[in-house]
């Protein structure tokens, strides 16, 4: 029987199981949800997005654009539900996190090909494998893992950032507006004079932290940096980082503020929103005391605090080739972050690659090879040993897809040429390589 078992219904679990099933192939997706969770679970539905709902730009000149738009060209259902929970964010693609969580779990719960199993992946089956338990993988399969993979005891912190409810920002404190007038009036904007700035670092470079085993500043992915952490740096970070004013006019002034928070809508009837940037490690009691110093923020009701948790990734140089398959044992591979990929999108396109290419193994076709010229392929190549020095978790940009042969002027022109570049690569990789055309 042509069957292959995905542990883990993640991002990339589940991006790998839809490609592997619509070629023809059996799949056993292993889920422990809902019978057991991680701490930065809440949901039973797979694909969960437990940091922020935002999947980042959808423009063809950044290189997440790019990649998204070579997902939809390969039938993801990451972003075909992506798309259709699509929340207002301005040129970003955000999400109604429930939503996109259900209707990636129907999708995969309904497909003849594939059984999902409720149980807690604690050994690494016989057979074709692809192992996508992510960063915050069980201490049963982490311990296997660990065995098959040494030296892939690497890991970064990660930090989620709270949810406030629409109805209890004090909207004379705030108002709509998206930076530099881009798209639709669609972030909550908050924002504070010099006085209130300078109160607000002050307290939250002294406050509280939660406790977490083996934590240090040093070890968080810059992506991800509780906000405490920034403001430590200098008293002006935040003003250049996530509460830049740069591009916001307050209507009732015309002019821009001192600081700006941003709030983007968390879900699709808009009463939630997320604090943008705001990833903390802070206690809850903490968060609520020097949150609540934002004017708008003042008697906000926090339906989720932030969190931090330990990811860890594989050294995946050394470990793992260009389809993401374990070089000592090929059978098995891995997708998602524990590869060192950042990212909702990078997560989910490695679920693709490596869904595909494990495709063609099992079918006997050639491999796609997806090349440097692609985004996919970009990623992939880099993880499995484009790095040079340290190894560090890297999202998708540009400077890791090859360069254009001829010059173009201006940065943005330069980016979109790269893109239409690369998506006529994959327009021709569909029509000559078969597994592509299942």
């Amino acid at each position: 029987m042509r069957e292959v078992t995905v542990l883990g219904a993640g991002l990339a679990g589940s991006e790998a199981a839809w490609q592997l099933a619509n070629r023809g192939i059996e799949v056993r997706l292993v889920e422990m949800k809902p019978t057991k969770k991680t701490p930065a679970h809440r949901s039973a539905d797979f694909a969960e997005l437990v940091c922020s709902n935002s999947l980042r730009s959808d423009e063809l000149t950044n290189a997440v654009g790019l990649l998204k738009a070579e997902l939809r060209k390969l039938n993801s259902l990451i972003m075909k539900s992506a798309d259709k929970n699509r929340v207002a964010a301005g040129g970003a693609l955000a999400v109604d996190r429930y939503g996109f969580a259900h209707d990636i779990t129907e999708a995969l719960k309904a497909h003849p090909r594939i059984t999902v199993i409720e149980a807690e992946a604690d050994a690494i089956p016989e057979g074709d494998v692809i192992v996508a338990t992510g960063p915050l993988s069980s201490d049963a399969i982490a311990e296997r893992i660990a065995e098959l993979c040494p030296d892939s005891d690497l890991h970064f912190y990660d930090a989620v950032a709270p949810i406030v409810t629409l109805e209890s920002v004090d909207m004379d404190s705030a108002f709509f507006a998206s930076r530099y007038d881009k798209g639709t009036a669609d972030y909550v904007n908050c924002p504070m004079d010099k006085d209130e700035y300078l109160a607000f670092v002050r307290e939250l470079v002294t406050a509280k932290e939660a406790e977490i085993h083996g934590f240090d500043d040093g070890g968080v992915f810059e992506g991800c940096m509780p906000v405490e952490v920034m403001a430590r740096r200098g008293v002006d970070t935040l003003r250049y980082g996530p509460l830049k004013p740069v591009g916001l006019k307050d209507p009732r002034t015309g002019r821009e503020n001192y600081a700006v928070v941003q709030l983007r809508r968390d879900n699709a009837e808009g009463t939630l929103y997320n604090l943008v940037g705001f990833q903390t490690h802070l206690t809850w009691g903490e968060q609520k005391r020097v949150f609540s110093m934002i004017p708008a923020l003042k008697n906000a009701e926090f339906v989720r605090y932030g969190v931090m948790h330990r990811n860890t990734f594989l050294n995946s140089p050394k470990l793992l080739d260009r389809h993401y398959a374990l070089r000592s044992e090929p059978r098995i591979r891995f997708a998602g972050q524990m590869t060192g990929v950042e990212g909702y999108v990078e997560s989910a396109a490695s679920g693709m690659l490596t869904g595909i290419e494990t495709a063609a193994a099992v079918l006997g076709l050639p491999f796609v090879d997806f090349p440097q010229e692609t985004a996919i392929g970009a990623l992939s190549l880099y993880i499995s040993g484009g790095s040079v020095g340290d190894f560090q978790p890297m999202n998708i940009n540009f400077g890791i897809i090859t360069p254009l042969d001829h010059r173009v002027k201006g940065k943005r022109n330069k980016n979109a040429a790269i893109s239409e570049r690369s998506l006529a690569v994959i327009d021709t990789l569909i029509t000559e390589r078969e597994v592509l055309q299942l």
